[in-house]
């Protein structure tokens, strides 16, 4: 069964700004994308880096250890269009990000 579960303070994560989150057992990468947060599994495709260790550019998650972008909302790659990180539902309440596990 699927429930949202707080990580974050809202103030705690600034737009443009992401990180790894521990959330039963896994670690996801959150990002505040223009005051919209976006999560998912923190795990490049590609080498394994940790997407909550990369960076925003033009709206797009960038692997910190060989580049590859991925689409925030979907987890869609822009190199390899079969190469998708899976995407969890986020949400604000309370001043808390949470994330739908």
């Amino acid at each position: 069964m699927s429930e949202f579960v707080p990580v974050a303070d809202v103030s705690s994560l600034p737009t443009g700004e992401g990180r790894t989150v521990h959330v039963k057992g896994r670690d996801l990468a959150l990002y505040n994308v223009d005051g919209k947060f976006c999560a998912l599994d923190d795990q490049c495709p590609h080498k394994g880096g940790p997407l909550g260790a990369g960076m925003l550019d033009q709206g797009k998650i960038v692997c910190p250890l060989h580049g590859w972008a991925f689409d925030p909302q979907s987890g869609q790659c822009d190199l390899r269009a079969d190469k998708v990180v899976k995407t969890y539902p986020t949400r604000v309440r309370d001043g808390q990000v949470e994330i739908c596990i």
